[in-house]
């Protein structure tokens, strides 16, 4: 099958600027055995000195055994970030601590780049991250009306690009790497958005990023078209490893997270001395609310107990009316 041209240009793109990022050096990939990470590690590895696949999982996770089988049918090496029951909190501790990020989910998520950066000997790491965001590869938005998906998405590339991406840059700067995006890149991105959308948008859960598979098709890659991939947090094992570490210590998973959190002394005193009070928001809502909060030299404790303070004061919401 040809490739429209949007298709083809498309391709071209996302090729050259591999090959502008890794032309004759040694480079890292966060590979999780799918098809993003796979485009990634196999055009890169046509430009690159050497290209390493590494993996992050527990022993057994579905990530590692996909990881470890595709880098062998691609000839690239690989390396297994382990992540177990015996390290995931001194892990979530040092990420808390390169990031400041106390969101569970970002944790639970981004917790595999941060072993692939500690663990990388290359100072370039090459990532498949923005591919579900662009290519219709969100698995909960194949059901919903017009409305409801255009929300969902410009709400997932939101996302990405306030809280994702910026946790995943300090990462990287304290482990001296530095993280190259294919799928970020200004001019893929203006390419997919000649795409017809409702091309782009999946019908179901198996042609979700039809579009991708037909350019890995025609890049030279086929093997990498039907790739089967859970989300990182689930096919790595990570956040298994959380919920059970939580129960062990008779915790809620959030409330796990805030405890090691707290007990690096990243809370308000008064908050640590007193009650904690978990709270569940839009990790974008909260990005806005920090830019507003550090403008008025406030901490997230001292901004909620102003909040309790006024509705108490005032027995009740009637204020947020006006």
């Amino acid at each position: 099958m040809s490739m429209a041209p949007s298709y083809e240009e498309l391709g071209h793109a996302l090729e050259n600027f591999i090959k502008k990022n890794v032309e004759g050096k040694s480079v890292g990939v966060a590979f999780s055995g799918g098809m993003d990470s796979g485009i990634v590690a196999a055009v890169a590895a046509k430009y690159a000195r050497s290209v390493t696949c590494y993996t992050c999982g527990v022993d057994d996770a579905f990530d590692v055994q996909a990881g470890k089988e595709l880098a062998d049918k691609l000839g690239l090496p690989w390396v297994h970030c382990r992540i177990g029951e015996d390290n995931i909190e001194d892990t979530i501790r040092e990420l808390i601590g390169a990031t400041g990020v106390s969101d569970p989910f970002t944790i639970s998520y981004e917790l595999q780049l941060f072993t692939v950066c500690r663990r990388a000997d290359e100072s370039i790491i090459l990532t498949g991250q923005g591919s579900d965001e662009y290519f219709g590869g969100c698995a909960r938005s194949v059901n919903d009306d017009d409305s409801e998906y255009e929300a969902v998405l410009n709400w997932g590339i939101e996302r990405l690009m306030k809280v994702s991406v910026p946790c995943e840059l300090s990462i990287a700067k304290n482990f001296g790497k530095r993280l190259v995006y294919p799928f970020l890149d200004e001019e893929v991105i203006r390419c997919v958005k000649m795409i017809d959308p409702e091309i782009l948008r999946p019908k179901t859960l198996e042609d979700r990023k039809a579009v991708l598979k037909e350019v890995a098709t025609n890049l030279g890659f086929p093997i990498l078209a039907h790739r089967t991939k859970k989300a990182s947090q689930y096919g790595s094992g990570t956040t298994d490893l959380i919920r059970n570490a939580a129960k062990s210590q008779g915790k809620r998973y959030n409330r796990y997270i805030a405890g090691i959190y707290e007990s690096m002394g990243l809370r308000n005193a008064n908050l640590l001395r007193d009650a904690a009070v978990d709270v569940r928001m839009d990790p974008i809502l909260v990005y806005d609310a920090e830019n507003v909060l550090k403008e008025l030299g406030l901490s997230h404790s001292e901004a909620i107990a102003k909040f309790y303070e006024k509705m108490v004061r005032e027995n009740g919401l009637d204020f947020l009316k006006n």
